[in-house]
């Protein structure tokens, strides 16, 4: 059983719950998820199945696309709904055309503070531990991209008004933070109350099954609901091997590439001439070398 699942994992469950339960569901062990999501967020969670564990880390790096709600005037300590509420303002005099002129403030490469309900650990503990024994601490900003950001529906009329956005982002990134900065920039406050992954990496929610679902194609023995390893990391380039070539693939031997150029230390996906998926590879050039080597860093195929 080697393979993707695109699980919609629903609100009040943590990943790692939701691959317990896909291992009861399917009576299988080895399954994995490619990124934590938010116990209160639904959405996409990519969960790899047998061999394709081993792939979960290409899809970690993948950027993602999450919709979310803002609710201005109100900051709670966990930057999201289910926190205890710090402070509150009146959000009578905010325009809702300065919202939108300080959006781009946030696009790009930036430093961000992970909350500390986060799973960030920092000397051995992770934050959100720390926060439940009241604790607060310290944190190192870290490296995050936000690709693309923007509005999709205002309803301003509300005491406290609310904004959803749609948000494009680097891994690592915490939308709840971003929500709380918004309202920091805006000088009212603002939390998350509501979050959900739209897509990560090649997995959208229009594709995604629930739990309900998966059991049902089970107890059917149709597997449909899984994909190939190779539709999960078909963002990678692919490299075609000859018969001979597929050999030393599977062997762990490194190959000659003569014909076209690749990218030096570029990852690639390596396939047989009829596109069975054999090894992640990277092309390299020796010393003095011309010809470009193939070296399979992880043999998929027997």
């Amino acid at each position: 059983m080697d393979g993707f699942i695109n699980l919609l994992k629903p609100p009040g469950m943590t990943s790692h719950d939701a691959v317990n339960q896909l291992r009861n569901i399917l009576s299988y062990k080895k399954i994995g998820h490619t990124g934590t999501l938010d116990p209160g967020a639904t959405g996409v969670l990519p969960i790899c199945l047998g061999k394709a564990t081993r792939l979960a880390e290409y899809l970690t790096e993948l950027p993602k696309i999450y919709r979310a709600e803002i609710t201005l005037g109100v900051a709670t300590d966990t930057q999201d709904c289910y926190g205890k509420i710090e402070r509150v303002c009146d959000c009578a005099q905010l325009e809702q055309n300065r919202f939108v002129q300080v959006l781009p403030e946030f696009l790009g490469e930036q430093k961000q503070v992970p909350p500390m309900v986060s799973a960030v650990r920092v000397g051995g503990k992770r934050l959100y531990e720390l926060a439940r024994e009241g604790i607060k601490i310290d944190r190192t900003p870290r490296t995050i991209n936000i690709y693309d950001l923007n509005v999709i529906k205002f309803s301003w009329e509300l005491p406290h008004p609310k904004v959803i956005i749609d948000v494009q982002c680097s891994k690592g990134t915490y939308i709840r933070t971003l929500c709380h900065d918004i309202g920091e920039r805006l000088k009212v406050g603002a939390h998350m109350s509501y979050l959900i992954r739209t897509r990560s990496g090649p997995f959208k929610i229009q594709d995604a099954f629930i739990f309900e679902e998966i059991i049902d194609y089970h107890q059917r023995e149709d597997s449909s609901f899984i994909q190939s390893m190779q539709a999960g990391i078909c963002f990678l380039p692919v490299i075609q091997v000859d018969n001979l070539q597929a050999r030393s693939i599977v062997h762990g031997n490194p190959v000659k590439l003569f014909e076209n150029p690749y990218l030096e230390n570029q990852v690639y996906r390596v396939e047989t001439e009829d596109k069975v998926l054999l090894a992640i590879g990277k092309v390299q050039t020796g010393a003095g070398q011309e010809v470009q080597v193939l070296r399979p860093i992880k043999v998929l195929a027997s």
